[in-house]
Order: C-alpha cells, then sequence, then structure tokens
C-alpha cells in the first residue's frame, strides 16, 4: 500500500516539538512502505522550512528526501486533479490544496497521511501519522 504523505508529516519529521515528530520521522525514514507526495507538497515544504523557519539547508533536504523516496510516486498536479479538488474542497469545506491530497489519494487509491487532525484527519480524509495501522 503505497501512503501519499502530505507537506505537514514531511515537515514535522524534521521539528522535534511537533507532536508527530517521531511517527512521522518513521514514515519518511524507516518505513519500507512506499511513499508518494505531490509536486505542491514541494512548494509547500519550501516555504515552511525554507522561507518562513528561514531553514533552506533543512528545506533541500526535506526535498531531497521526498525526491528519493517518492521516485515516480511523485505526481504532478493536472487539470484532472485540480478538477476533482474543486469538488472536494466544495462538498468538505476544504482549501484547494487539500482537497488535491484527498483526490491523489482517492485517485490512484492510495492512503493520506497527514497531520491535518482538523481538516482532513477528523472528516475520515485522512489518517495521522501515529495511526496504528494503515488501510
Amino acid at each position: 500500500m503505497t501512503l501519499l504523505l502530505d507537506a505537514g508529516v514531511w515537515v514535522a519529521s524534521k521539528d522535534s516539538e511537533d507532536r508527530y515528530c517521531a511517527p512521522s520521522r518513521a514514515l519518511v525514514l524507516e518505513s519500507s512502505q512506499p511513499l508518494g507526495a505531490l509536486d505542491l507538497t514541494l512548494y509547500e515544504v519550501a516555504n515552511v522550512l525554507g522561507a518562513r523557519a528561514g531553514e533552506p539547508a533543512a528545506a533541500r533536504k526535506v526535498l531531497a528526501t521526498i525526491s528519493a523516496r517518492c521516485g515516480q510516486r511523485l505526481l504532478r498536479v493536472d487539470p484532472g486533479l485540480l478538477e476533482a479538488a474543486l469538488e472536494l474542497s466544495a462538498e468538505h469545506g476544504l482549501t484547494a490544496y487539500d482537497a488535491a491530497y484527498v483526490a491523489a489519494a482517492r485517485d490512484r487509491g492510495w492512503t493520506l497521511v497527514s497531520t491535518d487532525a482538523a481538516d482532513l484527519v477528523s472528516k475520515g480524509l485522512a489518517v495521522a501519522p501515529d495511526a496504528a495501522d494503515y488501510p
């Protein structure tokens, strides 16, 4: 089963103060499960770690890890995915960014893993990094 990790999981894997740091780090670095990401994830990670936190070296390291771990499962956002994201956004009151992750996971039959408890996990659209078992 491929796990689609949203940007929050990748960022949490580097943030020792994040409540999801340990399980996110285990998923990113130690798990043998195949991982996926969206090209959007690269921009989100670069923004959070590089631009906002002022840690461009950390951002580069995470970006390299995303590329290495995801390989061909680094998905490009395309018009079909955006259309599905718009529908999900309206249906669940999500941002287009969050809805894009949900749409991609559904399209590929992947499990979405997110640190966004309020908008994704609580609505049953994703599982948290510390979930005991992934579907």
